[in-house]
Order: structure tokens, then sequence, then C-alpha cells
């Protein structure tokens, strides 16, 4: 993945993504530490449905696993997160930015 890198940035990436983040974010971290463009992470459709239907059935806290999710993949060094919890994840923090 890291060869896939150096090429991208030899040909003029602007930018650079890693896929799929959760699984990944030790990658993520060495890539966002070792580039000078910005880095995204993609939460997989996977990472979405193990937390939709742990959600389901009541064994996880959904909005808490989503934030911290979001957190971890942040943390890790991700400038632009893609996540099919976009525009709920912008709302909820939207929300607590006007607190």
């Amino acid at each position: 993945s890291l060869r896939e890198l150096a090429l991208d940035l030899e040909e003029g990436a602007d930018m650079v993504m890693v896929k799929p983040a959760g699984p990944y974010l030790d990658i993520l971290a060495k890539v966002a530490e070792s580039v000078d463009v910005p880095v995204a992470a993609y939460q997989i459709s996977g990472e979405y449905a193990m937390i939709e239907a742990a959600a389901e059935r009541g064994w996880i806290d959904r909005d808490k696993a989503i934030l911290e999710s979001l957190t971890g993949i942040r943390r890790a060094g991700a400038q632009m997160i893609l996540t099919y919890w976009a525009t709920e994840a912008a709302q909820w923090l939207g929300r607590d930015a006007r607190r």
C-alpha cells in the first residue's frame, strides 16, 4: 500500500486516500506522517454495516460507536473522512459547535 502511495505522489496526486479506514488506522497514521498532501480516509460499507447491525441488536450505542469510529480515524491523521454517516455526523458536530 505504501508503494502505491509513492507511485500516486510521483504521478502528481493532489491528495491520497486510505481505504478501508478502520482496519488500516496504522497505515493511515504512517501515511499522514509521511506526505505533504491532504489525507482522506474512506470508511467502507462493511464498517458501516458492522456498527449498524450491532446497534440494531442492542449490543452497542449506535451514535457513540459512530462518533468513536470517526474520532479514531481523525486521530490517526485523516483530514477528510468519507463515510455513509457524513450528513448525520455533520449535523451532530454542528449542533455541538453551537453549544
